[in-house]
């Protein structure tokens, strides 16, 4: 049982406190509704961007050697993402050094120097980061799938921006991005593991750190569905082959997440799903396919993902498509339905045991939809999705699928 409390301090800031029997350790976590997404067009891979530079020092801890060496002197363990939807920052230590470790993750986070000489060595890092994710076919097939979906929305752009872009920000447009987008109202901090060291007047002091600031301007809403097909052509033996479909759900409806949760799953979420008993184990037509459901804060979406042999991609679609198609005017089976909730609350409970996971899912929840639920009412979301549920969202599964695809194809392969 986790139990959660929650506060607002003074500054605007949301303070979750998730209390965590039989633990350990302790994750504190900070987030920001400034996610990629939030970026003007010429800004894309400023979030990310922020999100490195930040690391380099702040008052306190004025270089990256004070904040990795005081991170190890607590036995403390630090990192970072930006996604579409959030940029985030965490530390994760025993519980008697809770209070350190905040007092080190506000003080770098909050109080960031951006200095100049740094910004210049670390663009040079994430220049090497675009490249190593251009060299990696399958991390490719993930963008184009994302613009394939949305187009030149703010969704469909890379997190890591061009290189072009990083060659040519400059600190005062970094520090302008942070003064607009690090609202404290729209963000929140989050402790989640063995509260019991915390001192409830410091930690106030700590996260108070973060300045006020007016709400941050709306991002665009995403754009309506559109079918496209970007193949980028690789001569390769092995073909990465991204759909997407968008069904019929409301991404702020907890009970509706929680059916294509399962319906997901049983498509292609598991060794025992549909696509995984066919197309791999029967056919032979993959090595690794899989569903999954995507949920922003205004869209909703189904993606499925195959890496195989290049000679058998056509096939594979093919038979991908049908699938899905013979769920949509058959539906699943109750069978496949109760297996499949039984799998995806199992998965959620096992992927929450640990202090941080269960700190960055309160974070994506608070950023992304305004709300924090416990892992129990997920789960339990996922315990009463009933058969007509996931029925209804097979069913809303319609039409030919976005795709996106690296190997050696052209976009009429997918037509």
């Amino acid at each position: 049982m986790i139990r959660i409390e929650q506060s607002t301090l003074d500054n605007g800031l949301p303070l979750v406190r998730l209390a965590m029997d039989g633990t350990r350790a302790v994750t504190a976590l900070v987030a920001f509704d400034a996610g990629a997404r939030t970026e003007r067009a010429e800004e894309n891979g400023m979030a990310h961007f922020l999100e490195h530079l930040v690391f380099k020092g702040g008052e306190r801890y004025p270089n990256y050697r004070d904040v990795n060496n005081t991170a190890e002197r607590l036995g403390a363990q630090l990192n970072a993402y930006t996604s579409h939807d959030v940029v985030a920052f965490h530390i994760t230590c025993r519980a008697e050094a809770a209070m350190d470790a905040i007092d080190l993750l506000s003080d770098f986070v909050a109080r960031a120097r951006l200095d100049g000489d740094e910004l210049d060595r670390e663009r040079g890092v994430v220049i090497q980061e675009i490249a190593r994710y251009n060299d990696q076919p399958a991390s490719v097939a993930g963008h184009l799938i994302d613009r394939a979906v949305f187009g030149e929305h703010p969704l469909g752009r890379p997190i890591l921006g061009p290189e072009d872009h990083l060659r040519s920000f400059e600190r005062e447009a970094i520090v302008a991005f942070r003064a607009r987008r690090w609202a404290p109202q729209k963000g929140g901090a989050f402790v989640a593991g063995d509260l019991s060291a915390l001192d409830e007047s410091r930690l106030d002091e700590l996260f108070g750190r973060f300045s006020a600031g007016a709400d941050p301007e709306p991002y665009d809403p995403a754009p309506d569905a559109e079918r496209r097909v970007l193949v980028e052509r690789r001569e390769t033996n092995q073909s990465h082959l991204r759909l997407h479909w968008r069904p019929q759900v409301e991404p702020t409806d907890l009970a509706q997440r929680a059916a294509l949760a399962v319906y997901s799953t049983l498509l292609g979420g598991s060794m025992g799903s549909r696509l995984f008993d066919e197309i791999r184990e029967q056919r032979g037509l993959c090595y690794a396919i899989s569903a999954s459901p995507v949920a922003h804060a205004d869209v909703a979406g189904l993606h499925v993902y195959a890496g195989l042999d290049s000679t058998k991609c056509a096939e594979a679609y093919a038979r991908i498509r049908e699938i899905v198609a013979e769920l949509r005017a058959d539906g699943p089976t109750p069978e496949e339905v109760e297996r499949a909730r039984a799998y995806a609350a199992g998965s959620t409970v096992l992927a929450l045991e640990g202090t941080g996971a269960v700190a960055r899912r309160a974070a994506g929840q608070k950023v992304t939809f305004g709300e924090v639920l416990s892992p129990e009412a997920t789960i339990a979301a996922l315990d009463a999705v009933t058969y007509d549920e996931v029925r209804a969202v097979a069913a809303g599964v319609e039409g030919e699928p976005v795709v996106a695809c690296v190997g050696p194809h052209a976009p009429d392969d997918f037509e």
